[in-house]
Order: C-alpha cells, then sequence, then structure tokens
C-alpha cells in the first residue's frame, strides 16, 4: 500500500475555502494527520494531507484536483509518494 503526502495551496483563498478544501478532501479519503509510533496522531500543516492507498500518484493527484475544483479557486498541487517519513516539532492531533 502506497503513502502519499499531498499540498494543496489554494490562491487568493480565505479561511472558508480552505474549510471547505478540508471538507472534501475528507470525504475523499485524505486526512491531515499522520500516524506515529504507539498510534500517535500528529497533524500536518496548513493544506497538507495524508492518503494511504488510494492508487497512484495520478489517482491521488485527480482526486485533490476535484476537492480543490469545489472551492472555485486557482490552485497547485504537489503530489509525494512517500517510502517512509520523519518529521520535528509537529502538534500533536
Amino acid at each position: 500500500m502506497s503513502n502519499f503526502t499531498v499540498r494543496v495551496e489554494l490562491h487568493s483563498a480565505d479561511e472558508p475555502d480552505y474549510e471547505l478544501l478540508h471538507s472534501k478532501m475528507e470525504e475523499a479519503g485524505f486526512t491531515r494527520t499522520i500516524e506515529g509510533r504507539g498510534k500517535k496522531l500528529w497533524a500536518l500543516p496548513k493544506a497538507e494531507y495524508n492518503l494511504e492507498g488510494g492508487g497512484d500518484k495520478q489517482d491521488v493527484l485527480k482526486a485533490a484536483r476535484a476537492a480543490a475544483e469545489s472551492t472555485g479557486r486557482k490552485y497547485s498541487i504537489l503530489v509525494t509518494e512517500c517510502n517512509g517519513r520523519t518529521w520535528w516539532n509537529l502538534p500533536e492531533a
């Protein structure tokens, strides 16, 4: 199973736009957390998402694009397939 980190930047957006994006990304199976040791969850930075499974990078991009389109804003997306992660100072979720 693949893991993906996805960054979605909405251009000229405000908080309600991001709230809609978060909702649509969640509906598509994305989370705003990653799991660490002991099943502890950590919050990702604003506008970053996690997806476990979900097919290949193009499938993940397609799902993220559909969520971003729902905001009516222009956007940029970066999809990274992960083979392990490490982090520092993320807040506990």
